[in-house]
């Protein structure tokens, strides 16, 4: 056997070593949720102001008896959404190799 050290790939004298890492892009999650709470804001908008008014309740405490009905459907809507986009970009990760850098500059 040689006592050779191995040829170094980094400045500071230590042997570089490559890592298999997993590249995908991920979906944010709230993004994706708050466009869930806004749509169900909409559609809120949409019964409290179109429907037939009652003389008992004003539109406006309609809309926030919907808005609270509706947000939270549509904040898990939007959430099962992302969860699907995130499998998916599992299943399409790529695996690469990567050599690391020295920060020392």
């Amino acid at each position: 056997m040689s006592s050779e050290t191995p040829p170094s790939n980094s400045p500071s004298g230590r042997p570089a070593e490559r890592r298999e890492v997993s590249v995908r892009r991920a979906p944010r999650f709230a993004p994706f949720m708050l466009l869930g709470v806004a749509a169900g804001f909409i559609a809120a908008l949409i019964i409290a102001y179109t429907s037939p008014p009652d003389p008992t309740l004003t539109r406006e405490s309609v809309l926030g008896f919907f808005f609270v009905v509706l947000a939270l459907p549509g904040l898990l809507l939007g959430a099962l959404v992302v969860l699907v986009l995130d499998r998916r970009s599992v299943r399409r990760a790529r695996r690469l190799s990567a050599d690391p850098i020295d920060d020392d500059a």
